[in-house]
């Protein structure tokens, strides 16, 4: 607070003056001389000349001056790379952000999920219509733009208008005013290399569901750790672990096989390591991946070495077939396009796939979502490292395979306790041909 203090000051000529005050030690901010009209005597001291104003400012006393307000975030973004998680987040951010919204009008949720760049736009236009609009009974608005997965980094992801679109996203968020309208938006999965969601982490309150690569194992830890929690069970020595290594990464899995262990277990008990080896199925990628690996790679000894491995850990045939047909129905794709000479296998991939994908991709009808019956749902990375990490088969050979994968699930039907040796047998027709 700035204050004025008015000091007298006598002087009997321009180069001598006397002030007369008792100040606190102030910060002088301006001084002005002024000649006083109505100079007068005061006792025995000189003739009064001139009247001198200073304007101070007290030195400030702790705690009297205020901080400065932290900014408000004018929205919420919350992305991970597993849709579970970010949903979970986000309903729960969603109702804490809602609590004190009586009005129903003054909730709105615009489905952000897109199969294409028309989706896309959709929603955008939705999107822009709902935080413009007021609420009918005054108060405050609450939007929630959920399942976003525009911001992948998939076809529709990369598509030059889906960017444009992602612009405008921008500038609506940009514009916004908190205090009329909160914003969440939930997105799996997330390219994070991408300008808008790096935008995002700086300007809005970000919020990573799962963690990232290196922390992803601790986050479903945690979630795990959280669910059992509100069932009212306990995880003994090496549960979660042994859980994390049967299911793998996926968060909804994983909650749905804890429900299950603790239904099993009963309230207030503790699901030990030796509930999850006994009622807990072998589906995660890396009871499995080796023999997949092993097997393309056309390496018999590896590929006999990884099943026993499999096998000898408690492993089921079902996984591995399934992985066995998925890879090799990709492969099949992949190997007429390079016959056809639409692509090519190159070092950073498969050179011409876009080119291939807009003279192919509308004849996939029906199989629009992620699956390995579609190539072109598939990531084009992905693509190139299964093509180019062995030597590509020949079309008769993945062909055979085929038929061989049938086979073998058909005889594990009849020799069901002979699994491992009917994939050893499958294993040794395919590879030592």
């Amino acid at each position: 607070m700035i204050t004025a203090a008015a000091v007298t000051c006598c002087s009997t000529g321009p180069d001598k003056a006397w002030v007369i005050a008792r100040l606190l030690p102030p910060t002088v901010l301006e001084l002005k001389l002024q000649t006083n009209p109505y100079a007068a005597s005061w006792g025995d001291a000189p003739t009064l000349a001139m009247f001198t104003i200073f304007f101070v400012r007290s030195p400030p006393v702790r705690g009297q001056i205020a901080p400065m307000p932290v900014a408000t975030k004018a929205f919420t973004f919350i992305c991970g790379a597993d849709d579970f998680l970010v949903g979970r987040m986000g309903t729960k951010r969603f109702a804490e952000m809602t609590v004190d919204v009586t009005d129903e009008f003054a909730r709105e949720t615009i489905n952000g999920f897109a199969a294409n760049v028309a989706d896309v736009e959709s929603a955008i236009n939705r999107f822009r219509d709902a935080v413009q609009t007021v609420s009918m009974f005054g108060g405050k608005r609450v939007v929630w733009l959920k399942d976003v997965n525009f911001l992948a980094d998939t076809v529709t992801g990369r598509a030059e208008s889906t960017l444009k679109v992602v612009e405008d996203l921008q500038q609506i968020l940009d514009g916004l005013n908190p205090d009329e309208t909160a914003v969440l938006i939930t997105a799996a999965p997330v390219d994070r290399r991408r300008s808008f969601p790096k935008w995002c982490e700086k300007h809005a309150d970000f919020a990573l569901a799962g963690g990232d690569s290196e922390g992803a194992g601790e986050a479903l830890a945690g979630a795990i750790l959280t669910e059992a929690k509100v069932l009212g069970v306990k995880l003994g020595p090496g549960a979660i672990e042994l859980l994390l290594s049967k299911i793998g990464p996926n968060a909804r899995l994983l909650m749905e096989e804890t429900s299950k262990l603790a239904t099993y277990v009963g309230d207030g008990a503790t699901i030990e390591e030796e509930h999850v080896a006994e009622l807990t199925p072998n589906v995660a990628e890396g009871d499995f991946f080796e023999a997949a690996e092993a097997f393309f790679s056309g390496d018999l000894k590896w590929t006999l070495a990884a099943l026993h491995r499999h096998f000898f850990s408690g492993g089921d045939a079902r996984p591995i077939i399934s992985a066995l047909q998925n890879r090799n129905r990709i492969l099949l794709q992949i190997r007429v396009l390079v016959d056809a000479g639409d692509v090519r296998v190159g070092p950073r991939g498969l050179d011409g796939f876009p080119k291939a994908q807009a003279a192919h991709g509308a004849k996939f009808i029906g199989a629009t979502e992620k699956s390995s019956y579609n190539l072109f749902t598939q990531n084009p990375w992905y693509l190139g490292k299964l093509a180019g990490s062995a030597k590509l088969p020949t079309l008769r050979r993945l062909i055979d395979n085929q038929h061989e994968l049938i086979a073998a699930f058909e005889e594990i039907i009849q020799r069901p306790h002979e699994q491992e040796e009917v994939l050893r047998e499958m294993a040794v027709r395919c590879l030592a041909a």
